[in-house]
C-alpha cells in the first residue's frame, strides 16, 4: 500500500512540532536542564482535584450537554460580569448556551476553542491576522481549513497594536487573533492597548478573538512583590467598545492557570450567533469537554494561586538579571516564557544556538518554531528553581561566546 498517495495534502502540509523535535534530543540526554516544556510544575489545588474527585465518585462520568454543564456556565457567565462588566445573569443555573446578551460555552481545552472558532468562520481563501511570533497552532489553523494567516510583525517589544493591526485588515479577514499574556513572548499588553484594538476590529467590522489563557498568570514590574491581579482584558466593557460581546471571542482555560493542563479544559464566550455556530462543529468532533474535569474547574473560580505567582514573579526576575545585561530581552510580564534574542556577536541562528545549549544539556525551543526569524529562542521558567538557575548559567556562558 502506498501510504503516501492516500495521506491528504492538509495532513503533509503541517510540520511536525519543533517543540517536539527538542523533547525527542531532551529524552537522549542524561539529566536535562529542561527549560523548553510550556507547562506548570505546581500541582492542581486541593479544592479543584477534590471536585473533580467527588464528580468521579458519584458518577457523573457520561456526556455533558454540548456546551457544558450549567453550573460551570453560571461561574463562567458570572466571572464575565465582575471581570468585564459583561452582563448580569438573569437566569442563574439556566443550561441555555446563549443568555444574558452573549454566548458561552465550556470547549475541550483553549486549542480546542480556536480550532472551533476556525472552523465556524474560514472558509478557504478567506484570511485571518495572527501576530508573529505566534502560538504553534495559530497559522497550522490556516493550513488545516485552507485559509491564509497574514502575519502581524510585532518585533521588537512583541505587542500587537492597532497601529501595526490596521494595515493588514482587508476584505479577505474574518478575524484578528491577539494573545496577552504572550506565548512565546511572556509580553502582556496595556488596557489602552487592548481597548485600542477591541475598537479597531467593532470599526472594521471583523471580529477579535482575544486568547487569554494565561489572564491570571501576570506579574508586577522587576523588583516588586505585589501581585497586579488579572491581565489587561480587550473584552472589558469602555466607551469606545459598549458591548464587546459582540465582536470580541474571548478565550480562556484552566490547564496554565491552575496546572491542569491535561484535563484540556476551556471556554470561550462572545457573540451568541459565532457561538451557536462553534457549538455545531463541537457536537460533532469534540462532543463535550470531559465532563469529571468540567465539574472540577467549578471549583476553580475560588482557587487562591497567589503563591504559586509569587513564585514565578521571584524565577522571572532571576531570568532578567541572568540574561538581561547580556542581550536584547522583552521582560516578561505574564504567563511563564522569555522570547531572547541571540546576540549578533555570535554569528549564528537561534537554531545554531539551541543546538549548541543542548550539547550542554539545557532544553530550550528555537525562535523559527514561533516566528518566520530565527533570531530568538523561547526560554520557560516553569521549572524548579535549583535547575533553572543551573540552565541560565550555562545559557549566560554560552551568550558569552
Amino acid at each position: 500500500m502506498d501510504l503516501q498517495a492516500i495521506i491528504s495534502d492538509r495532513a503533509k502540509g503541517v510540520d511536525a512540532s519543533g517543540i517536539r523535535r527538542v523533547f525527542e534530543l531532551g529524552a537522549k540526554l542524561k539529566d536535562p536542564i529542561n527549560l523548553s516544556i510550556g507547562q506548570p510544575d505546581f500541582p492542581v489545588p486541593d479544592a479543584i482535584k477534590r471536585a473533580a474527585i467527588d464528580a468521579i465518585e458519584q458518577d457523573r462520568n457520561g456526556y455533558t450537554l454540548t456546551q457544558g454543564i450549567p453550573a460551570l456556565l453560571e461561574k463562567i457567565r458570572d466571572d464575565a460580569h465582575a471581570h468585564l462588566g459583561w452582563p448580569a445573569q438573569t437566569s442563574p443555573g439556566s443550561a441555555a448556551m446563549v443568555a444574558d446578551g452573549f454566548g458561552a460555552m465550556v470547549t475541550a481545552g483553549t486549542s480546542g476553542g480556536l480550532m472551533l472558532a476556525s472552523m465556524a468562520m474560514l472558509d478557504p481563501g478567506d484570511e485571518y491576522i495572527v501576530p508573529d511570533p505566534y502560538f504553534v497552532l495559530y497559522p497550522n489553523m490556516g493550513k488545516l481549513l485552507g485559509a491564509k494567516p497574514v502575519f502581524c510583525d510585532t518585533y521588537p517589544d512583541f505587542k500587537m497594536t492597532a497601529q501595526r493591526v490596521e494595515p493588514l485588515i482587508t476584505k479577505k479577514t474574518k478575524f484578528v487573533l491577539s494573545c496577552s499574556p504572550g506565548n512565546p513572548t511572556g509580553v502582556t499588553m496595556t488596557q489602552q492597548e487592548c481597548d485600542d484594538l477591541a475598537e479597531l476590529c467593532a470599526r472594521r467590522g471583523v471580529v477579535l478573538i482575544s486568547d487569554e489563557i494565561y489572564d491570571s498568570f501576570v506579574f508586577p514590574e522587576v523588583g516588586s512583590t505585589e501581585l497586579p491581579g488579572r491581565a489587561p482584558s480587550a473584552a472589558r466593557v469602555t466607551e469606545r467598545v459598549a458591548k464587546p460581546w459582540e465582536s470580541v471571542l474571548v478565550v480562556r482555560g484552566f490547564g496554565k492557570n491552575y496546572g491542569a493542563t491535561g484535563w484540556r479544559m476551556g471556554y470561550v464566550m462572545g457573540p451568541s450567533a459565532l457561538v451557536e455556530q462553534m457549538a455545531k462543529m463541537q457536537q460533532y468532533t469534540y462532543v463535550c469537554a470531559p465532563s469529571m474535569a468540567q465539574w472540577g474547574c467549578v471549583a476553580a473560580f475560588g482557587a487562591d494561586i497567589s503563591a504559586v505567582l509569587r513564585g514565578y514573579v521571584r524565577r522571572r526576575d532571576t531570568v532578567v538579571k541572568a540574561l538581561g545585561d547580556l542581550t536584547e530581552l522583552a521582560i516578561p510580564s505574564g504567563a511563564f516564557y522569555a522570547f531572547v534574542k541571540v546576540p549578533p556577536s555570535l554569528g549564528m541562528t537561534a537554531t545554531q544556538f539551541v543546538e549548541k545549549a543542548i550539547e550542554r544539556r539545557v532544553l530550550i525551543i528555537p525562535g523559527g518554531v514561533f516566528s518566520r526569524r530565527d533570531t530568538h529562542f523561547r526560554l520557560s521558567f516553569a521549572a524548579p528553581e535549583a535547575k533553572l538557575q543551573e540552565g541560565l548559567a550555562i545559557l549566560a556562558e554560552l551568550m558569552r561566546g
